[in-house]
């Protein structure tokens, strides 16, 4: 038996025994229930990594599904999505072991808009979602292990429904919860109910619906054919992916799921939506027109500016996350569609460099965006707050969280020597050169290229910005709350679980080539793409055909010698300060308070006024004077908020035309059975003429 069939069995038991799970006792299910979702991800790193390797994998199964059958068709570029996925699940599984439900009252009172007391520390354990929990991570592996359309559809909407559940595991405690659960199914299934359409028409104008089949026959569809497949698949997995405007689930579930969930579903399922646009564009339909690519490509500027944007300014931990989530993926979309871009060129060097960024870029974010939520949920369950304003003070009560909470932090900054810094460098390098050299003729490239340059550039400052105020604010300087200062460290499982995924980043950061040369791998079967890696990896990363390479580890090595020589400079300076006897002033010193501290919002306020066109804040300022005098003020108040503008402009009328129709189809709701029948026989009309136009 092969090591991929391994896998899959180990896939195939731990969602038999998920299960089982249920019927366990409350304190044992827990922990059987992150055993069984490590032991689903073991088994998905084991087949993908085999599948990295250049083993192929294929199997079929005839009687589980109705009208149709069960095929696997692993190859490189699914090996790559199951080992990230199945890493992240081994991750959560081992964290989901010691992560205990906890209630927190904080002193604020009922009315603070900033008082949060999240889902995380509601005390419930739902019985079925803790054993949906491994079902979603064995649903996600199945999706891109399908080989056929109907295989994959039924887990894409396996995997929809076990996520929703766990975001809904808090709904009786708190309104925001069932708020949020509304938002994410409509919106998966609006989705889902796209790619359907898309690939059930690919597999009609096809005549098959493996993807083997397509892959040989797609390419030679008409162009209009192929363009309708290509927007239908785009719409359903830019909405997975979170890329604006589609993005809008995202900033409302993560906050409100358990921490690990966030973390499975920001650092793995996100990216079965890049998935689905590579497999589809670049793999079934053998590439694109231009504007095809420039789409793409725009999706990717847009969404990385705004989640960015969005993202500094929170104040929410996980609500930052979220859209640093939207921020990220929309770098890699800009990847993606560089590369279409350029392969209509026909450079495959490029192609080939650009796609390997973008994926590298999304290996990555698994890595450190996993970390992040973890260490979110730690806080969370130690002070039960999300609110940046409310934290402080916790890398003294906290210093292995707040250590490893940095490290990801660190790397989501796309900084040195941090894994992000890898992959942002490779894209940056990509689009630079694929400008189109002094005098050749290309206004498409000449105008495009240097503006992706310049929108990465301004993401990867912002980003920086975003996590300083993330990790600085809420564990530096002195507790602004109670809860803060009354925090302390959640147990050994919990900074183990974040320990593993900080570990993974840093291998990936310092000794990246081992990932280079599996997204290489996977990538060098798509059409188009070169075989030969486009980078080579030694003690330095080299751009193969162009100038350009780093080391990683000298980086590493360089910083850490800055590091030490700063800290070593700072203590002695402080020796000598304490030598002296006398403090003649103290600079106020002496008498330090939180109140005298950056807050998440202040911090935030330069850029607020720098973007205010596109932000557009809503601020409220509250004076309250003394009965005595209206000239003496007693206290100000000051409340801000940003809202998230694209959908408060484009989802209002929408959701009032559905409500419009809604009203129009309780009309023809009249009880009537006579009408009802009738409706019926007009539906099978309608679907048998459909289907003979399509089959002919």
């Amino acid at each position: 038996m092969s090591l991929i069939a391994l896998g899959l069995g180990c896939v195939a038991l731990g969602a038999a025994l998920a299960v089982m799970t249920a019927a366990l006792p409350a304190r044992a299910r827990r922990s059987a229930s992150g055993l069984v979702t490590s032991l689903v991800g073991a088994g998905g790193v084991l087949a993908g990594s085999v599948a990295l390797m250049g083993t192929q994998y294929t199997m079929s199964v005839d009687f589980l599904l109705p009208l149709s059958r069960m095929v696997l068709d692993i190859d490189g570029l699914s090996g790559l999505f199951m080992t990230m996925i199945g890493g992240v699940a081994v991750v959560v599984g081992v964290y989901r072991m010691g992560y205990v439900h906890q209630t927190h009252l904080g002193s604020a009172s009922d009315d603070d808009r900033h008082r949060e007391v999240v889902s995380d520390t509601t005390g419930i354990d739902s019985r079925w979602a803790t054993a949906c929990l491994p079902l979603f991570v064995a649903a996600m592996l199945l999706v891109p292990a399908a080989g056929n359309i109907t295989t994959f559809l039924v887990a894409w909407e396996l995997m929809a429904l076990a996520s929703l559940v766990l975001v809904l595991a808090e709904h009786r405690e708190r309104v925001e919860v069932r708020q949020a659960g509304v938002w994410y199914a409509a919106m998966t299934h609006a989705g889902f109910a796209v790619i359907l359409v898309g690939l059930v028409l690919l597999a009609a104008w096809s005549g098959t619906e493996t993807l083997a089949g397509i892959r040989q026959t797609a390419p030679g569809l008409s162009e209009p054919a192929r363009s309708a497949v290509f927007l239908l698949t785009l719409a359903g997995f830019a909405s997975k992916a979170g890329l604006v405007p589609l993005h809008v689930w995202l900033p409302r579930a993560h906050p409100e799921a358990p921490s690990y969930v966030s973390a499975l579903m920001s650092a793995a399922m996100v990216n079965l939506g890049l998935y689905g646009i590579v497999r589809v564009w670049f793999d079934l339909l053998g590439g694109g027109p231009s504007w095809w690519a420039l789409m793409v490509l725009a999706l990717g500027v847009v969404s990385a500016l705004y989640g960015v944007l969005q993202a500094v300014v929170a104040n929410d931990l996980k609500r930052l996350l979220a859209y640093s989530t939207t921020e990220n993926l929309g770098l890699v979309c800009i990847g993606v569609g560089a590369a279409g871009l350029v392969a209509t060129n026909g450079d495959s060097p490029l192609v080939g460099l650009l796609l390997l960024a973008a994926l590298m870029h999304a290996v990555n974010h698994a890595g450190f965006k996993s970390l992040l939520f973890l260490g979110a949920g730690a806080v969370l369950r130690a002070t039960g707050l999300r609110d940046l304003d409310r934290m402080g003070g916790l890398v003294r009560l906290m210093p292995i969280t707040a250590l490893l909470t940095g490290a990801g932090a660190l790397a989501a900054s796309g900084l040195p020597p941090g894994n992000g810094f890898v992959s942002e460098w490779l894209l940056l390098q990509g689009l630079i050169h694929s400008l189109p050299p002094s005098g050749t003729p290309n206004l498409l490239l000449a105008v495009t290229m240097p503006l992706a340059v310049g929108a990465v550039a301004l993401t990867a400052g912002l980003g920086v910005a975003t996590f300083v105020k993330a990790w600085g604010i809420g564990f530096l300087a002195r507790p602004r709350s109670t809860e803060a200062a009354s925090a302390a460290e959640g147990g050994v499982a919990l900074s183990v679980g974040m320990g593993m995924a900080a570990a993974v980043c840093a291998v990936l950061a310092l000794w990246p080539a081992a990932a280079i040369q599996a997204v290489s791998r996977a990538i060098a079967a798509l059409p188009g793409i070169g075989a030969n890696p486009p980078v080579r990896s030694d003690a330095y990363l080299t751009l193969s055909g162009v100038r350009g390479s780093i080391s990683p580890v000298l980086i590493a090595v360089a910083v850490a010698l800055g590091v030490t020589v700063v800290a070593v400079a700072l203590r002695v300076l402080a020796a000598r300060r304490a030598r002296r006897r006398s403090l003649v002033w103290g600079c106020g010193g002496t008498r330090l308070s939180p109140r005298m501290q950056y807050t998440a919002t202040s911090y935030a306020e330069p850029l607020i006024r720098v973007f205010d066109d596109v932000l557009r804040p809503e601020q409220d300022v509250d004076v309250t004077h003394y009965a005595e005098s209206r000239y003496l003020v007693e206290s100000v108040t000051y409340r801000q908020r940003v809202g998230d503008r694209v959908e408060a402009l484009l989802y209002p009328p929408v959701l009032a035309a559905a409500n419009r129709w809604a009203q129009l189809a309780r009309r023809v709701q009249n009880g009537s059975l006579h009408r009802y029948l009738a409706y019926g026989l007009v539906g099978v009309i309608v679907v048998l003429i459909s289907a003979a136009v399509v089959a002919s």
